[in-house]
């Protein structure tokens, strides 16, 4: 499928709210290609001035959005492989958004023409990401809006809406780097569940998640680094006060370290978990570090 004509729009920035106000999700996926696509080709320019901008996106009817703690466990087999491959394209379709809102929120004068293309390449990826699962989902004859999801991605996002740092250190710091994380378990599923299709499909969405966390953190490096802030201090002071959850441990180092990650960003949540066991009894003292 293409991503369509190009639309016409007066600024890059512009044709981000555009993405964000389209609420069917096979809708939104084919703008953020078709922006990407006007992007590449030069024939949309950032205007450097933010205007306004969705304090939420539009989303379909379905799925029901409902509290975290409403969404059912997932099953196993059949039932299972669904109700995971549709949390991902869940994660996806906001994670389109979230790379459109970082260009329409927080252009300004002094962005350099390499964070727009970081977060429109970002953006389509994203938008890819969701089709590739949208047809896997297809193959089990599902839709993506079956079943019910969360909005907590976009309410962590929210809590960011005013400060770059803050947003470039909760979503692909902590929230899409969570993904390197986890994924790896998902393929692996997948393939003992002799579904091969899926498991090649979160392949390509791992691998350019690494990306993703990659760009992520160097852009909060330079925007640290700017405010006359040490990265890995002013990461940590932002994920203990302006992150409603914590950091899960454990962490897969490798994908983390070919993000560019040093585990000075995630090492004391490993730390903080030992020593809550140890306290609780369920493991054996933390290390010390000669």
């Amino acid at each position: 499928m293409s991503a369509g004509p190009a639309p016409l729009h007066a600024s890059l920035e512009d044709a981000a709210c555009s993405v964000l106000e389209t609420a069917d999700a096979d809708a939104k996926a084919a703008c953020a290609l078709a922006v990407a696509s006007a992007w590449e080709a030069g024939t949309l320019a950032p205007a450097r001035a933010p205007g306004p901008v969705p304090v939420r996106p539009a989303r379909p009817l379905r799925p029901r959005l409902v509290s975290p703690t409403s969404v059912p466990r997932r099953a196993r087999g059949r039932k299972g492989r669904i109700a995971l491959l549709h949390a991902v394209a869940h994660i996806e379709l906001n994670a389109i958004d979230l790379a459109w809102d970082m260009i329409a929120r927080f252009s300004g004068p002094a962005m350099p023409d390499a964070f727009y293309a970081d977060w429109v390449r970002v953006g389509a990826e994203e938008a890819r990401h969701f089709r590739l699962v949208a047809g896997r989902l297809a193959a089990y004859d599902a839709v993506y809006g079956d079943l019910d999801a969360h909005d907590g991605l976009w309410d962590a996002a929210a809590q960011t809406a005013d400060d770059l740092l803050a947003r470039l250190a909760i979503v692909p710091l902590v929230l899409e780097a969570r993904g390197l994380d986890v994924t790896p378990q998902m393929i692996a599923r997948m393939e003992r569940e002799g579904d091969a299709g899926s498991a090649e499909a979160l392949g390509v969405i791992y691998c350019e998640e690494v990306g993703h966390v990659a760009t992520g953190l160097r852009w909060f490096r330079a925007e640290a680094e700017a405010r006359g802030l040490d990265p890995v201090h002013a990461f940590h002071e932002i994920v203990e006060t302006g992150f409603r959850g914590r950091l899960k441990p454990p962490f897969n180092r490798e994908a983390r370290s070919s993000a560019g990650m040093p585990p000075d960003f995630y090492a004391w949540a490993e730390a903080m978990e030992a020593a809550e066991n140890f306290r609780d009894g369920r493991n054996s003292p933390p290390l010390r570090s000669s």
